[in-house]
């Protein structure tokens, strides 16, 4: 199923944000990061209809990939 990219760009703004938070970066790196991750990719490219997730849920996914780099 693909998302609305109105609704799926705001979702993305609501992880970048929280991940931002989590993680204490800046807005700015926090961005960065977010859209070179696979998280973001999987978003994307709709896989397993992972934008019906939580934000909470996908902020640990990023978070998770954030520690392991």
């Amino acid at each position: 199923m693909n998302a609305n990219p109105i609704l799926l760009q705001k979702k993305y703004a609501r992880i970048i944000a929280l991940f931002s938070r989590k993680e204490k970066l800046s807005f700015n790196d926090a961005l960065r990061f977010f859209y070179h991750s696979q998280t973001y990719q999987m978003l994307h490219d709709g896989v397993a209809d992972l934008h019906c997730m939580s934000d909470g849920y996908l902020t640990e996914e990023l978070a998770d990939e954030y520690e392991e780099k």
